[in-house]
């Protein structure tokens, strides 16, 4: 069970099914990570790509924050269905586009189509760590954020990132998010 925290469905609980096996983000952790993104940027006017997309905690609290144009990746059939469903049931289906396919094989294959200003991934805490520096290169080397777009990997606090365009890191507990700015070079040819 998770809650959506603010805007349109705030305090509206979403239930999953028993045999999810899922971890959304905790509300402490949640409500601070929107606390920060909602300085920086106006929801109603970007683009989120949210990866490991889960059963779309963080899909849907962009949603209903206002913001029109989410892509969510997702592996696993029952979640994608989940997320589609949910979104429908809320009045969200045309903000939200699922996309159900291994994160790394979708950012193979759509590198260079479209930019986000927000990239935000979740991935299982029991990933190697060499796996998230390869999902790191594949959103800042591919054109899949923006010029004053952000890439925010969420992670379990023991694992330390370090990468040259690591500009913050915010711990929650167990959990930690891991800031991270669009290549330099990339900006001049935007």
């Amino acid at each position: 069970m998770f809650r959506i925290i603010s805007g349109k469905w705030k305090a509206k609980k979403i239930a999953a099914p028993k045999n999810f096996d899922v971890r959304p983000t905790t509300d402490f952790a949640k409500e601070a990570l929107f606390s920060i993104l909602e300085n920086k940027y106006d929801m109603q006017s970007i683009s989120v790509l949210d990866l490991f997309a889960g059963i779309g905690s963080i899909t849907l609290e962009f949603a209903s924050r206002g913001c029109q144009n989410i892509t969510s990746v997702e592996m696993n059939p029952k979640h994608t269905a989940f997320i589609n469903s949910t979104a429908s049931e809320l009045d969200m289906a045309l903000q939200i586009n699922v996309q159900r396919g291994d994160v790394f094989d979708w950012l193979k294959k759509f590198r260079n189509k479209k930019s986000f200003e927000i990239v935000f991934s979740d991935a299982p805490f029991e990933m190697e760590e060499k796996k998230y520096y390869e999902l790191i290169s594949l959103v800042l080397n591919n054109k899949y954020l923006k010029e004053n777009g952000v890439l925010i990997v969420e992670h379990q606090s023991r694992m330390k990132l370090e990468h040259p365009n690591l500009v913050d890191t915010r711990k929650y507990g167990n959990v930690s998010f891991s800031f991270f700015e669009p290549n330099k070079e990339d900006n001049q040819e935007l």
